[in-house]
């Protein structure tokens, strides 16, 4: 078994008003993968997406800083991660192995902003999927980034905010909490 471990910390915490911070694990056990993915002081009921993001090509991805907001709005948004934290590649939803993003099948926060995700995923469905999207089917999880997204759509963002996939917009995938993957020791 191969044991992996992510300290999620807050990204624009004082623009959103939470301090979203968790905890992210992930065990290749045989033929699955588990992931738990426990998060407090996120933005309360509302559903977070959360995935990890990497670089295809085996460079190492790592939390975005303010350094990234390069139009200077005080945000960063979903395009600014991308230079240092790579794309966005399995989600945490209802079925990772599907790699299916846009989607409403991610966890919702309580009245308290904590929600807790917990999933057994088939390995070699999930290999399959990340081969056929990026070229390898190795998940190399030490070198990804956990991301947690997702503010209520009654906050003010300015319209300088990128982040609209499909029929979601900056509300869902504005970053508020990231960690870098790393072997457990």
């Amino acid at each position: 078994m191969v044991d992996y471990i992510a300290k999620i910390k807050p990204i624009d915490a004082d623009k959103i008003e939470t301090q979203a911070h968790g905890i992210a694990t992930f065990s290749e056990n045989g033929n699955s993968l588990h992931i738990h993915v426990e998060m407090f002081d996120t933005p309360a009921n509302i559903e977070h997406w959360e995935h990890f993001h990497g670089f295809p090509d085996e460079k190492q991805a790592h939390v975005p800083t303010l350094m990234q907001d390069v139009n200077h709005d005080s945000f960063i948004d979903l395009s600014e991660t991308e230079a240092v934290s790579g794309t966005t590649m399995v989600p945490f939803d209802d079925a990772p192995q599907e790699m299916n993003i846009p989607h409403d099948g991610y966890p919702v926060a309580d009245k308290y902003g904590h929600y807790e995700y917990d999933k057994d995923v088939p390995l070699k469905d999930l290999q399959a999927k990340f081969k056929q999207a990026f070229g390898s089917d190795d998940l190399q999880l030490d070198k990804r980034v956990v991301y947690v997204h997702g503010v209520p759509a009654n906050l003010k963002l300015p319209s300088s905010v990128a982040g609209n996939v499909m029929s979601y917009d900056a509300h869902t995938t504005l970053p508020i909490a990231a960690g870098e993957i790393k072997l457990a020791h």
